[in-house]
């Protein structure tokens, strides 16, 4: 990808998980990267300026210290922090029309917002419903946009989703029935995607792209680890009722809907053509079956 767009390019959110991978992905090509951070003394935000990154202090209830950070760039992308309650989904709307706002003041020529699929419709999860008004916000701004949607994170595979090793079987269990495709992307191609339109080597139809790597049953995922791991694999659907708290049940409930929504995961790779499906992902992260329970 040789990128159109040479100038810099301004990250908010750069030392979170999904903006890391915005700024991975401008770096792996030679972009000027200037990431707006809270606090530039952070051992994060200097893990970035020591990868020639630059460093803009803001205040995401300043509107004018953002707006001095985005002078001249050529491109901005921008994450809000994750709302799970009514008063998290207020504040997260008031930082993303704060940081579309200083854009505005700015005259940033394109601004890229990594939303979450769905956001288009209002459907009671607190952060879909904030995104939603933040993409709304910004649409209404002016300013040309793209919204990138990811779906469910296959990092999560790694973490709070990991399947098991039990008596030399895999097994992974999730509340989602077995017959539910779970449509996924990895955190990097995320980065890649947002950073191939912010370097305008690419554009997302109509300004959105709903970001789908692949999109796999439970029995389906349950396999591609036993694959990996050379070993018996299976699956066992739970029920909602597992899950410790109402937005974990609400989350799992939304997983679920949006497989009866159309997905093309070849319009993702149409921009990033290495987009990783599930069993490219567990080979990239090298992963590796957990220790067997059964094993004392």
């Amino acid at each position: 990808m040789n990128p159109r767009t040479t100038g810099t390019i301004a990250v908010f959110g750069a030392t979170g998980q999904q903006g890391g991978a915005v700024v991975d992905a401008l770096l792996d090509h030679k972009a000027r990267v200037r990431a707006l951070v809270r606090d530039p003394r952070s051992d994060r935000a200097q893990a970035l300026a020591a990868r020639g990154v630059e460093l803009a202090a803001v205040r995401a209830d300043d509107p004018a210290s953002v707006a001095t950070a985005l002078a001249a760039v050529e491109g901005f992308s921008f994450m809000t922090p994750e709302a799970n309650s009514l008063q998290e989904v207020e504040a997260e709307i008031r930082i993303g029309t704060t940081l579309i706002d200083a854009a505005v003041e700015a005259g940033v020529p394109h601004v890229v917002f990594n939303s979450v699929f769905g956001a288009d419709r209002e459907r009671g999860v607190p952060h879909h419903d904030s995104k939603h008004s933040i993409e709304e916000y910004l649409r209404k701004s002016g300013l040309r946009a793209s919204m990138v949607r990811a779906t469910a994170f296959m990092e999560n595979f790694a973490s709070v989703l990991a399947p098991s090793l039990e008596h030399g079987e895999i097994v992974l269990r999730l509340p989602l029935p077995e017959d539910v495709a779970l449509k996924m992307i990895s955190v990097r191609d995320v980065g890649r995607v947002a950073a191939a339109l912010l370097l305008d080597t690419a554009e997302a139809p109509g300004g959105v792209i709903e970001l789908v790597g692949d999109e796999l049953t439970g029995p389906q995922i349950a396999a591609a680890f036993g694959a990996r791991a050379g070993l018996p694999a299976r699956y066992e659907a739970l029920p909602l009722s597992v899950l410790p708290s109402d937005l974990d049940k609400v989350m799992f409930q939304e997983f679920a809907k949006a497989a009866e929504y159309p997905s093309d995961p070849a319009v993702v790779r149409s921009i990033e053509p290495a987009t990783l499906d599930l069993a490219e992902w567990i080979r990239a992260t090298n992963w590796t079956a957990p220790a067997d329970v059964a094993v004392s």
